[in-house]
Parts: C-alpha cells; sequence; structure tokens
C-alpha cells in the first residue's frame, strides 16, 4: 500500500480547474519541507488533489499554510529535450490538517465524498470512546470476576 505522511508549507496557492467534462475540480499546489540535512535546502512537491476536497481546499487555504498532508505518492518520468529523463514527485492527497489556526477545519475525502473534523474534534471523540470501553470493561470483569484466576495481563 502506498501511504505517505508529510508536514510541510504551501508555497504557492491552490489552483483550481475542472476536467474537459467539467465534472470534476482538480487543485494543484506546491509545498516544501526540511531537507534532513543542516545545510541542505528544502524540498518542494507538487500536491493534488480531487473532487469536493480540491474546492475545500481551494477555499480554506493559502501560500504560507503550515500542513500535514496524507496521500498516495506517485513518481513522473519527463523526457526532456536534451535527451535525458526527468523523475518528478507528486502527492495525490486524501486528506489535509491546518496547523495554523483551529478556524480551518481538517478535510478528509473518502472515494466520492467528504467528511470534516478538526483534530481536537477527533482527539476528544476518541478519548470520550475509550473512558467508556474502560468503563464497560470494568463492570463486565466485576460480574465475572468468580471465572478468572487473578492474573494482572
Amino acid at each position: 500500500m502506498n501511504s505517505c505522511v508529510l508536514m510541510a508549507k504551501i508555497v504557492r496557492n491552490p489552483q483550481l480547474r475542472y476536467t474537459q467534462d467539467n465534472q470534476l475540480a482538480v487543485t494543484e499546489m506546491m509545498v516544501e519541507f526540511n531537507n534532513l540535512s543542516p545545510h541542505g535546502q528544502p524540498y518542494t512537491l507538487k500536491v493534488v488533489s480531487w473532487g469536493n476536497l480540491a474546492t475545500e481546499i481551494e477555499q480554506q487555504y493559502t501560500e504560507g499554510n503550515q500542513v500535514i498532508l496524507t496521500g498516495r505518492l506517485k513518481m513522473d518520468t519527463i523526457d526532456r529535450p536534451e535527451g535525458f529523463k526527468e523523475k518528478k514527485a507528486e502527492l495525490t492527497v486524501y486528506s489535509i490538517y491546518s496547523l495554523d489556526s483551529e478556524s480551518i477545519s481538517s478535510a478528509n475525502v473518502s472515494e466520492m465524498g467528504s467528511s470534516k473534523s478538526s483534530p481536537a474534534q477527533t482527539a476528544k471523540n476518541d478519548s470520550s470512546q475509550k473512558s467508556t470501553t474502560t468503563e464497560t470493561a470494568e463492570d463486565s470483569s466485576e460480574l465475572n470476576s468468580e471465572n478468572l484466576d487473578n492474573i494482572p495481563f
């Protein structure tokens, strides 16, 4: 499975366009992320999104935003007139999360639809689900304590 998570800064505003049949939105933007070498220049990467997510990205994100991107990494080979082949990476985004402010919600996309939830809301929901699960486990262990031995794991 090809899945990539990347923390980056948007360096070129998202550009929204549509497919030839004017049915599907496509957004392209450029992001940069730090080089592992302390003296190296940052890397840039083309990011593409489709459908509802493309529209949301174009409306909510601008140059300078810090984001976390999740998607599929693809390598394109380009034949140059000089006689050599150049490889370019492209990330097709499935979800994006803003690191700049609470006002921008995250955008997630499944195959044909989208749903929104902020990272804070997700964490809150996860913690409430965990506490409910823990309480249920404690209740059931009290009911079945006669049938269990005293092993602490």
